[in-house]
């Protein structure tokens, strides 16, 4: 489920949605702005994917929260 197997395509998996948000964050964004603009997309399908993903990007330090916005790590 996190990583891509022969089952699990790259853009299902969380690294591939992950790619996809990150895609999206290319600003600092609050968490509702960044699910209003990702929702639609298949390879996201639900909020729950959504959260694991923002939790696995937050875990590898992709991105991180201040006042209130996420923005991505430049590291």
């Amino acid at each position: 489920m996190i990583l891509p197997t022969k089952h699990i395509s790259t853009s299902h998996s969380l690294l591939g949605v992950g790619a996809t948000i990150l895609e999206h964050l290319y600003q600092p964004r609050t968490v509702s702005s960044l699910w209003s603009s990702v929702s639609t997309m298949p390879e996201v399908a639900t909020f729950e994917r959504f959260v694991l993903t923002l939790d696995l990007l937050y875990a590898i330090g992709a991105i991180e929260m201040d006042a209130g916005l996420l923005r991505r790590c430049h590291r």
